[in-house]
Formats: C-alpha cells, structure tokens, sequence
C-alpha cells in the first residue's frame, strides 16, 4: 500500500508525476504555448500547427465527429490519468486514502477555482453539476406564495422544471418571457428584463449563455437592475465557465452555478457554486447541514459519501486549461463556429440563429434548415457520417446546436459543413 509520505510527495511534484504529465500531453501543451507567445489569439486561432499539439492532449474516437460538446466534453489525457491515479489510491482503504489523503486536498482545488473565476474561496462550493449548483439556490431562497421569479423562456429545462415545482409547492408564480434569436442588441434583453419585473417580483434567473443558441447575456446590468430593486439573482453560467474570458468583476452577481464538464473538460459530473459571502447564511443548502455551518459555504457540499477523485482532478483540468490560456482558447472556438456559420449562412433557407457579435456569442451557436426537422437531420448526419450534433425543438424556432471544442479538427468541421450542403441541394433521403 502507497504510504502517506510517497503520495504527498508526488502530488508536491516529484518525478514520478512529472513524467506522467509528459506522457499526458501537458508538456507538449505548455511547450506549444511558449513558441506561440505575444501572438495575438486571433491569429493564433487559424495556426493549425498549435491547434495539433491541443488536439494530440486527447484520447477522442477519431471515427466519429462529436459536436455536441455542450453536453458534456470529454477530459484530454491528463485529467482522466488524474482520476485514475486517485480511484486506485481511494480503494486502497477509503476510510483511510479517500477521507483523510485525498478529501483533504478539495481545499486546493477550492483555492484554485477561486481565483479562476475571481472570488474568495470562502464563497466557492464545489458541486457535482450546474443542476446541483442552481437547485440549491432556486430550492434555498425564503419565498412566499405569490411571489414572482422572472426568466425567459429559453432557460435551462431541468432549472424550469425545479422553478415549477416550486410552483406547486410553495404557491410562487414563475413568470417567463420570450426574445427573439438572435436578438437586436444586448439592450434589448435588458429591456425585456425591466419590462417583465411587477412589484411581487422576487428572484430573476439570468443565462449567462443560453444552452439553445449560444447567446450570451448582459449579466451584470441584469444583476444591477436586480439589485436595485431588491430582487435576488441567479446566474445560470453551466455553458459559460472556461469557454470565452470573464470574472466575478465582470458579472457583479451574488449567485452563480457552472458545470465544469463542458468547456473546462474536467471529470464528468463536477461543477461549481459561487455565493457572495454576505448571502450564504440566509441561502438554505439542499441537504441538511448543522446550524454551526448556517456562514460557512461548505455546508452546500453536505451530500453524503462522495468520490474524491472526481473533484481532485479538477486541479489537472484547471493545469490543462491555464496551459491554452481562455483569451486563446475563445479565440479558437469563435473561428471553428465562423468556419462553418459563415459558409452556411450563404446558402439557401439557411438561417443561423445566433449571433456573429464576439460579445453575444462565442463557440456554441444553432443552424435552422427551411422545412427540415432537425430531429431527423440529426439523425442522418449522425447515418451518414457519424456526426454528433443536438437537435433543438423550442416552442418559436427549432434547428441543430453545433459545438465543437478545443479537440476538434478542421477536417471535422468541414465534414459537417459539406454533408449539411448536401440535405440543402437534394433534401433528405426518403
């Protein structure tokens, strides 16, 4: 069995995890980044010979083309070795390796997550999901029957769902509003925003980007307009977190919940919830925690038994991420969606339904064929090509959600463009 003193003196960085770094890619990854140094994002985003070193980090099955990335991405080499070094430390003796070596070390990861989004780590629970981080605000906050909760009507279906029950439950109104796609200009959403807010108004609920289209939210002029109301707000930022630049600074919110499997390709299931420090006594956790922890931000990580591995390795996903840098890694993903958008847009009965403004929109965005039901489309390209992509069926638009990642070739990315050319010239096959 591993002794204490030989683990922790490789998590320190002894040799041992040093070469299994360099046989995960992260090497190559941060050696790639110093040759490309004060070049700027933008035209880093088209040198393919960089792009090579970040798509060899990556252990993906070359013979399909995954564009659903938004769902869940999957981790480069680095972070699933991570895992496993910690699943087989964990059952050595996991009342031993799992809750006194490696539970322990969720407070690095704590710190680091922290200072990535810009908050103290006092404010910083780590969860297992978005879902997990926004329940536990929408589920926790006081509120009383008649009051009113304001969001539109293209959020999150599990967060509907939750706001719902609480319908049934507590007598509270949820009041949704619609916008076009994509829409005229931030203003406008703000504006919808004002618009939908009465005097019983309570709690909005803000995408920070909409997992439909991709369309990016003015946050913190939602969050002041909030705030200067005396209405509590809830920032959705499960697609956001690690897919283009922000900070807590930038948002100004008191309420934020990301899944860190998406665009920071850390361990399925692990995420994140950021609230501002004065907010948490008041603000009652999902499962039961004691009256001593009522201020401490832990007491939203009282869940029982869980796996160490899963959050421990978010450290290496943290590694891999800061190695791209998020100015570049933007960048990247902004011209794999103009590669195919833009080639698309010109053909006919094509409309794409998101944003070519860099600050509606970054790399997930949604494509709507005339008289084509995505559903099918998604499945013929999936036939055809072995294409992944996510049908979108909304009551006021419908179409296929693309999102590539950091991992995806140009090859790829034109493979989808040119069997998307196909269905526009012959149609789908009957």
């Amino acid at each position: 069995m591993s002794t204490r003193r030989a683990f922790l003196r490789g998590l320190a960085g002894g040799a041992g995890v040093l070469a299994s770094f360099r046989e995960s890619g992260l090497e190559p990854v941060l050696a790639a980044g110093r040759t490309v140094a004060g070049r700027a994002p933008e035209e880093l985003a088209a040198d393919e010979d960089y792009w090579r070193e970040i798509q060899q980090a990556f252990t993906v099955d070359r013979s399909l083309i995954n564009l659903n990335n938004g769902g869940v991405s999957p981790s480069p080499r680095i972070v699933q070795e991570a895992m496993r070094r910690y699943l087989e430390l964990s059952n050595e003796a996991p009342v031993y390796t799992m809750w006194q070596l490696l539970e322990p070390q969720v407070e690095s990861v704590r710190k680091r997550l922290a200072a990535a989004f810009g908050c103290d780590p006092e404010e910083m629970a780590i969860t297992r999901n978005a879902s997990e981080a926004l329940e536990t605000c929408i589920l926790g906050l006081d509120l009383k029957p008649g009051d009113e909760v304001v969001t539109t009507n293209q959020d999150y279906p599990r967060m509907l769902t939750t706001w719902r029950q609480r319908e049934r439950r507590d007598g509270i109104v949820l009041k949704t509003f619609s916008f076009p796609v994509p829409p005229p200009s931030m203003t406008d959403l703000v504006d919808r925003f004002r618009r939908a807010i009465t005097p019983r108004t309570r709690v909005i609920q803000v995408c920070h980007i909409t997992n439909l289209t991709g369309q990016i939210f003015p946050v913190r002029e939602i969050c002041r307009l909030g705030r200067e109301r005396g209405i509590e707000v809830i920032v959705d930022g499960a697609h956001a977190f690690a897919h283009f630049p922000f900070t807590l600074a930038d948002l100004d919110c008191d309420y934020y919940g990301t899944s860190l499997h998406k665009w920071l390709l850390a361990p399925h299931g692990t995420g994140f919830l950021y609230v501002r420090q004065a907010k948490i006594p008041k603000l009652w956790p999902l499962m039961a925690a004691p009256p001593e922890m009522n201020a401490n931000v832990r007491k939203f990580e009282e869940i029982g038994t869980h796996p160490a591995a899963n959050h421990n390795a978010i450290a290496e996903a943290l590694t891999f991420h800061e190695g791209i840098g998020i100015e570049r890694k933007a960048a990247r993903l902004r011209y794999l969606k103009e590669r195919w958008a833009r080639r698309l847009e010109r053909q006919k009965g094509v409309r794409i339904l998101t944003s070519f403004d860099p600050a509606q929109s970054c790399g997930l965005a949604n494509v709507s064929l005339e008289g084509v039901d995505p559903n099918k489309l998604a499945t013929h390209l999936w036939d055809r090509r072995r294409i992944i992509v996510t049908p979108i069926v909304h009551d006021e638009f419908k179409g296929l959600r693309v999102t590539p990642n950091v991992y995806t070739t140009l090859g790829e990315v034109d493979a989808f463009v040119e069997e998307m050319e196909r269905v526009i010239a012959a149609g789908l096959p009957s």
